[in-house]
């Protein structure tokens, strides 16, 4: 059929292309038909053209049809089944709920009766509200949201590769799976830790869960009692304050310093605690690292006073100057460390996939209370993940992203001493996938990170407040840029968009 002829026919699934865009035609596809499945307009089980028919349509290369569509089928929206075509998926990932609906006003309308009109949104919600402000633009912010991988660097063509694998020969790990997980991604990760992040562990010890709040406040239901107190880092990352919170334990925040968490103040702030939670190879948000004689404090505590320790190690892979520092489980003997960290982060976010290792005690009573005290994580991806660790893959691409987040890092510390001097100040920081922007001393009194958030917001930016990771007061503020998923030629704009909003609030 002649090109002018099809250019006339409506554009299917309502995709249409636009070659001055600066998104890629692949991307451009997969965000479309995306949004068409989360708003509604395609259900369910509909049937999608084959490559070729919208390759034809849209007048594009099949391949790059092909690409949107294995990210799709990676992300779980659409699903292939062999001799026939591809399909939008039966079960929705989590983000279908967040579709888009009508929107709900924060205050009540007021009515003619004896009750005083009452907000529709909790006080709580309407504060989380506040340190969150609404995108506008449409398409997801490049720069610079926290704990969010690099979209382009991860290899969705192999990861649906591995997908059709599995579900082709879908093992009886598929229909009836262990309480803690499917049992090849259990051995995978032990294998993995052994090798890549220095200590030994059994599969049996291993328990894959959907985020680092649901794996804590599982431990916390089985090693705490309610009313049992813990100490947190302060400032530190907002979902320890909500795990715990879930569980019924008392949070006690501990202030760090540029040594990280201090063993003493914390036993002088609590002594009745029964566990600490740390990130001791690189803190959230501010990265200081956890020194030896620290860690030798904190488990001789946990042993002493029968405590326990949890590890958070979400980032703990990404070290620009050396090797990747040792786990504080690896110097664990008295095993009273639990393990956690996250494929989402390492990977891709819409994964939903991170892991806990149990301190080896804890597990069989653990495996006994799972299902009544706790949900169990979504096994569609996890027999592919198991493929991927055990093929090597996983090492690969952490070998291929601390090259890319180590180049974005410097990037960011060079946008930002030519366009943030007199203004911000962002110091070095070793490891992790974000930096700290900290006001100069003229503007610390008057600097209000939440409100600069939500200016950022408004200008296609999204930065995170430091303020909202303090649980108690006095809080410093600044502000949290992740700079993993922000491509470097976007650094310097972006950056720039920053100084402009800056500027802006001053008074």
């Amino acid at each position: 059929m002649p090109r002018a002829n099809r250019s006339r026919r409506a554009p299917p699934l309502g995709v249409a292309l636009d070659p001055a865009s600066p998104l890629p035609l692949h991307r451009q596809i997969g965000e479309q038909v995306r949004r068409a499945i989360l708003e509604g307009r395609l259900k369910p089980g509909t049937r999608l053209p084959s490559s070729r028919l919208l390759a034809q349509d849209l007048d594009c290369a099949r391949g790059t049809v092909v690409l949107a569509l294995d990210q799709l089928v990676a992300e779980g929206y659409v699903v292939g089944q062999p001799g026939s075509a591809m399909s939008v998926a039966a079960n929705l990932p989590d983000e279908m709920l967040y579709a888009p609906r009508t929107p709900v006003p924060l205050e009540a309308p007021q009515i003619a009766c004896p009750t005083v009109a009452r907000p529709i949104v909790a006080r709580r919600a309407r504060a989380l509200l506040a340190a969150s402000p609404p995108v506008a633009s449409d398409a997801l912010p490049l720069a610079f949201p926290t704990s969010q991988p690099d979209r382009e660097a991860f290899p969705f063509a192999l990861w649906a590769k591995l997908l059709e694998r599995e579900w082709r020969r879908p093992s009886a790990e598929a229909a009836a799976a262990h309480p803690f997980g499917h049992a090849g991604l259990r051995e995978a990760v032990a294998t993995y830790l052994g090798v890549a992040r220095g200590f030994s562990c059994e599969a049996r010890e291993v328990v894959i869960t959907t985020g680092i709040r649901h794996g804590l406040a599982l431990f916390a239901e089985v090693a705490l009692d309610a009313g049992d107190a813990a100490w947190i880092e302060e400032p530190g990352f907002i979902g320890v304050r909500d795990a715990l919170a879930a569980a019924s334990v008392r949070a006690v925040p501990v202030r760090i310093d540029e040594a990280g968490f201090p063993p003493e103040a914390a036993e002088a702030a609590a002594p009745e605690a029964r566990l600490a939670i740390v990130a001791p190879a690189h803190h959230f948000p501010l990265g200081a690292v956890l020194g030896l004689q620290r860690r030798l404090k904190l488990l001789s505590w946990a042993e002493r006073h029968k405590g326990w320790i949890a590890e958070d190690d979400f980032d703990g892979e990404y070290r620009y100057s050396g090797r990747p520092l040792a786990p504080l489980r690896a110097l664990d003997r008295s095993g009273r460390v639990a393990y956690f960290s996250s494929f989402s982060k390492l990977l891709f976010p819409a994964l939903r996939l991170s892991f806990l290792v149990l301190p080896s005690s804890l597990v069989e009573v653990t495996e006994r209370l799972m299902d009544r005290i706790s949900v169990r994580a979504p096994l569609m991806a996890q027999g592919a993940l198991a493929r991927f660790i055990a093929e090597g893959h996983l090492a690969a691409h952490l070998r291929r992203t601390r090259l890319l987040y180590a180049g974005r890092r410097e990037a960011l510390l060079a946008a930002a001493e030519r366009h943030l001097d007199g203004l911000l100040t962002i110091a070095p920081d070793a490891g992790g996938m974000h930096l700290i922007a900290m006001p100069v001393a003229r503007l610390a009194k008057s600097f209000d990170d939440v409100a600069v958030t939500k200016a950022a917001a408004a200008a296609g930016l999204v930065v995170q407040p430091l303020s909202v990771c303090y649980a108690g007061r006095p809080r410093r503020h600044g502000l949290i840029l992740g700079y993993a998923g922000t491509p470097e030629a976007e650094i310097d704009r972006a950056v720039a968009t920053l100084r402009a909003v800056v500027r802006g609030r001053r008074h």
